[in-house]
């Protein structure tokens, strides 16, 4: 019997964080089903006659804090040798990541599964793709124009207002309707009028945490990791210093992914991570999701199992 091949695509795996990396999760899972590990970062692809190759390197993992990774021979080898593509690579979402989903395309045309799908990838916008969905939302609002980011913080009140392109709780910034800041901040976001942005009712519920639920083929898993902000801070980002804490979902955390998850499915978005607060979805995330391995420890679940499960179903389904 042949051994399956998984690739990943991702940041530098030496710099990761142990105890939090998902990526590092659904690697365990994968050696753990008998998969041979490869290793590649964006600088390592490239096209050659429409045929997508990369500089690999085959990789181990380990559940060991000091020693997680130990990486074998190197070798070009063509992508469609692979049977499952992970793309991990984290935002920013620029050019750079646009042209590698072209290259991640040519290997799915030649059968490999690249997760997420390289289509979708582009299409969907982690702050954008909650448009699609307004019956999930609070009151936004997407412009490159000052005045109508006034207006909207007029109507509002309180607003939250945030790059479509950042992660982490980076350059997002909270307003209200008397910040004498409120001019600045709009013409540094959208670079002087020149780039959308994207400004949301500023809900207070944040307080009691921004829930990230993971959902694998369109299906929840049945708890949050919900992200308190600190005493310092009101956002709900882990990277902004705020506290996870394992929670059971909603009901209407239920409704949202019920009207979610099917358009996940049909655009090949295996592995997504969406955020609620309160009773509204803020965000999205395709491109490299997090909160595998806190939400584990906390329900003690296996996430990155139930993801291969799927995966291997879908490979058959093929």
């Amino acid at each position: 019997m042949t051994t399956p091949q998984l690739g990943v695509l991702m940041d530098p795996i030496q710099l990761i964080h142990y105890q939090k990396d998902s990526t590092l999760a659904m690697l365990w899972e994968a050696k753990a089903r008998g998969f041979k590990l490869y290793y590649f970062e964006q600088i390592d692809l490239f096209l050659r006659d429409a045929i997508p190759f990369a500089r690999m390197r085959e990789l181990d993992v380990f559940q060991n804090e000091q020693q997680w990774f130990k990486w074998g021979k190197e070798e070009i080898k063509p992508l469609a040798e692979l049977n499952i593509i992970l793309m991990r690579k984290d935002p920013p979402f620029n050019e750079e990541y646009i042209y590698t989903t072209y290259l991640l395309e040519h290997a799915e045309r030649q059968g490999v599964l690249v997760v997420n799908r390289p289509q979708a990838l582009r299409d969907a916008n982690e702050k954008l793709f909650t448009t699609y969905f307004p019956e999930c939302t609070a009151p936004l609002v997407v412009t490159q124009s000052k005045k109508r980011l006034h207006e909207f913080l007029q109507a509002q009140q309180e607003i939250v207002c945030k790059p479509l392109n950042a992660m982490g709780g980076s350059s997002v910034f909270y307003l209200t309707v008397n910040d004498r800041n409120a001019n600045v901040i709009f013409e540094t976001l959208t670079q002087q009028e020149t780039g959308y942005i994207v400004a949301q009712k500023y809900i207070p519920e944040i307080k009691y945490g921004d829930k990230r639920i993971l959902l694998i083929n369109g299906e929840p898993i049945p708890y949050a990791l919900a992200r308190i902000p600190n005493e310092h801070d009101w956002r709900g980002n882990l990277a902004a210093g705020a506290k996870g804490k394992v929670q059971p979902l909603t009901e209407r955390d239920y409704f949202i992914c019920r009207e979610v998850g099917p358009v996940l499915r049909e655009r090949g978005l295996y592995f997504v991570g969406i955020d609620v607060i309160g009773d509204y979805l803020t965000e999205i995330n395709v491109t490299s999701p997090t909160c595998i391995q806190e939400i584990d420890r906390g329900a003690n679940l296996n996430i990155a199992g139930v993801l291969f499960d799927c995966l291997g179903n879908v490979k058959n389904s093929k």
